[in-house]
C-alpha cells in the first residue's frame, strides 16, 4: 500500500475531478452512472488525503513545480464538486466541504502567485496557470445548490478578470516562446476548459441571463474546445504522463457548458437541432477521454515497476 501511495502522483487530482463533473453530466440520463463515477472519484480523494498524511513531504515537492503546483488546484475544484454528491445524505458536511474547497481554491492562488508568479519568468507560464486561477469558477457551477447565487456570481466575475489578460500571456508563451517539455505538453488541453467554465458558472449562478455574455462565452469555449480536439491525435502519440489528467475534465465541462447554453438558447426561441448532434458528440467524447485516462492510470499504477523518484519530477 505505501509503495502504491509513493506511486500515486498528484496530478490524478485532475482525473477525480473528472470523473466527478462526468457523473454529474451523466447523472441526468442513469443516476447509477453518476453514483458510479462519484464513489472512483472518492476512492481517488482518499487515496491522495492517504498520500498526503504518509509522504507529506510530496505538497512541498508538488509545489515546486509551477505545472504541477497549477493542477493541484484540481483537488480543491473536485473536492466542490464531490460535495454535491454528500449533500443529499449530509448538507451541513457538503456545505463545509464546499466552503473548503473555495477557501484552497484561493489559497493555492496567492501561494502560487508569491512563489511562482513573483518575479516573473515567462518560460514558468503554461496553460494549467487557467486551471489555478479560473478552476475557482467550479464555484459558480454549483452555488445554487446551497443557495450562494451570490458567492458564485462574485467567482465568475473573478475568473472572468483573470482569464481575459491570462489568453494573451499563456498564448505568447506557448506559441511563440515555445520549449515544452513533453511530459507537460498534454496540459496543453486545458485551453478547451476555461472559458466552458465561465460559461457553465455563468448559465448557473446568474438567474437573468445576457445573451451576449452567454453567445460570447459560447463562441469562445467552442472556439477553444475545437482546438483542444485538433491538439489530440499529436497528443495521444506520446507515452502515459500523469498529466494525462488534462484530457479529462477540460472535455467535460465543454461538454456541460455546450448542453447548458443548448437548454438556454431554446428556451429563448432559438432553433437549436443543428447542434443535437454536437452536443451528443461532446458527452460521448468526454466520456471516452474520462475513461481512457481511468484505465491508464490504472495500468500505470498496477503495472509500473516501482520507482524511487516521485512522478511530479516528471515534469522537470
Amino acid at each position: 500500500m505505501k509503495a502504491l501511495l509513493q506511486k500515486l502522483p498528484l496530478p490524478i487530482s485532475g482525473l477525480m475531478l473528472g470523473l466527478a463533473a462526468l457523473g454529474n453530466l451523466l447523472g441526468t440520463y442513469h443516476m447509477g452512472i453518476r453514483s458510479l463515477l462519484g464513489i472512483i472519484a472518492g476512492i481517488i480523494f482518499i487515496g491522495l488525503l492517504l498520500k498526503i498524511v504518509v509522504f507529506p513531504g510530496c505538497l512541498k515537492e508538488g509545489f515546486s513545480n509551477p505545472v504541477v503546483a497549477c493542477i493541484m488546484a484540481t483537488f480543491p475544484m473536485g473536492i466542490m464538486l464531490l460535495s454535491t454528491y454528500v449533500r443529499p445524505f449530509l448538507p451541513g458536511l457538503a456545505f463545509g466541504a464546499w466552503m473548503l474547497g473555495i477557501f484552497m481554491n484561493a489559497l493555492l492562488v496567492v501561494l502560487f502567485t508569491k512563489t511562482h508568479f513573483i518575479p516573473f519568468a515567462i518560460k514558468k507560464v503554461f496553460s494549467s496557470y487557467f486551471v489555478l486561477y479560473v478552476g475557482i469558477v467550479v464555484g459558480s457551477v454549483t452555488a445554487p445548490l446551497y443557495g450562494m447565487q451570490s458567492v458564485g456570481q462574485i467567482l465568475f466575475w473573478f475568473g472572468l478578470a483573470v482569464y481575459l489578460p491570462l489568453i494573451p500571456l499563456v498564448s505568447y508563451r506557448v506559441f511563440k516562446v515555445g520549449g515544452i517539455p513533453e511530459p507537460a505538453q498534454p496540459v496543453i488541453i486545458i485551453y478547451a476548459a476555461p472559458a466552458s467554465l465561465l460559461l457553465a458558472g455563468y448559465l448557473s449562478s446568474f438567474p437573468e441571463k445576457n445573451l451576449g455574455i452567454v453567445m460570447g462565452l459560447g463562441t469562445l469555449a467552442f472556439m477553444m474546445t475545437l482546438y483542444g480536439l485538433s491538439q489530440m491525435p499529436r497528443l495521444l502519440k506520446f507515452p502515459f504522463y500523469p498529466s494525462y489528467s488534462a484530457f479529462t475534465f477540460p472535455f467535460v465541462i465543454s461538454a456541460i457548458a455546450f448542453n447548458g447554453m443548448t437548454s438556454f438558447l431554446a428556451g429563448q426561441g432559438f432553433q437549436t437541432g443543428w447542434m443535437e448532434p454536437i452536443r451528443i458528440f461532446q458527452i460521448a467524447w468526454a466520456t471516452v477521454m474520462v475513461l481512457y485516462v481511468l484505465f491508464r492510470y490504472v495500468v500505470f499504477l498496477s503495472y509500473q515497476a516501482p520507482q524511487t523518484a516521485s512522478p511530479e519530477k516528471a515534469y522537470k
